[in-house]
């Protein structure tokens, strides 16, 4: 799942309390010797609890279909277009303080100085968010995180993980979850943690569909997908094939693996675009010199982001009949 839903605020921070520990803890998180000793799946990627998260993506996909669903629906059907957007707008506005702050522990100051004025603005000109005058008057949305300060830090992001509703992470960022919460204003009143999961499940809604109709393995798309999205926030969408931030195991043949279909996906390319205006899905332009399974996969990104905004104007369209 693409969505994080907060019920159960004390467990989940119970939860990222002993990811955060780990993260910061375990020797050797961002040693290449240390992360070569993973226990690496088919693709290359650090999946050592892919039997687990197989179960736990199984378990989240049958949640989402007997509650979150059902609760997406409801919402869309009875919420204005033009209040969707103002709810989707407001949460990305809270998350401003979080992104500034990072900007700085990263030490990017100018890029810090424009959130800040982003932030002010819709705040104050845009309603309390409702409305996003910035991203008229040219200030991009930059989106950074505590998971992306550890990795500037040199914490190497360790396993693959997939929790139950929560959805994908990584033992890095999964942990630094906790942070991001407590920079969040909207984690201390009661209530906007779960119109924010609800809004987070609305949105998803094409992408989620796309995922289940057209993938051959919705496990491994998702997977991949996440991590090269989360790679190219780590990298400020330029593709560093010799600093990128996920665990491979550099002994893997890439000519000894089988050819994957027209329709398998199982890398991710490691070009990415400028990290701005957050789509919740990762960068689509392949790489210079990309061979043809990163070129196929880039290809299916984009069908994939093509297909998304059709269903969701397909969906607003039958809603309107």
């Amino acid at each position: 799942m693409f969505t994080q839903l907060h019920p159960g605020k004390n467990r989940a921070l119970l939860i990222e309390v002993c990811l955060l520990t780990s993260a910061l803890l375990l020797p050797g998180c961002a040693s290449t010797e240390k992360r070569d000793e993973l226990s690496v799946n088919e693709a290359g990627h650090a999946d050592p609890y892919e039997g687990f998260n197989r179960s736990m993506y199984g378990f989240n996909m049958t949640l989402d279909k007997y509650f979150f669903k059902p609760v997406s629906d409801g919402y869309k059907f009875i919420t204005p277009d033009f209040m969707e957007t103002g709810v989707n707008n407001f949460f990305t506005n809270l998350k401003g303080i979080n992104v500034v702050l990072n900007d700085v522990l990263q030490g990017k100051f100018q890029q810090s100085a424009s959130d800040a004025g982003r932030f002010l603005t819709n705040t104050t000109i845009g309603v309390g968010g409702l409305i996003d005058v910035a991203s008229e008057v040219g200030l991009k949305n930059n989106v950074e995180d505590f998971g992306q300060t550890l990795a500037v830090w040199g914490v190497g992001q360790g396993a693959y993980l997939v929790l139950p509703v929560f959805g994908p992470t990584t033992i890095r960022d999964g942990g630094a979850g906790i942070l991001d919460r407590a920079a969040n204003p909207g984690t201390y009143v009661p209530g906007t943690g779960i119109l924010e999961g609800i809004n987070d499940r609305a949105n998803a809604e094409g992408a989620l569909n796309f995922i289940n109709e057209a993938a051959l393995d919705p496990y491994v798309f998702t997977r991949e997908s996440f991590l090269q999205y989360r790679r190219n926030l780590v990298n400020d969408g330029k593709s560093d094939s010799a600093n990128y931030d996920l665990d491979i195991d550099p002994t893997v043949d890439a000519a000894s693996e089988p050819k994957p279909s027209s329709s398998e996906v199982l890398k991710p390319s490691l070009d990415t675009t400028n990290k701005t205006e957050q789509s919740g899905s990762p960068s689509t332009q392949p790489a210079v010199g990309a061979t043809p399974d990163t070129k196929a996969f880039d290809n299916m990104l984009q069908s994939f982001e093509e297909a998304s905004n059709k269903l969701d104007k397909l969906s607003k369209h039958r809603r309107r009949r």
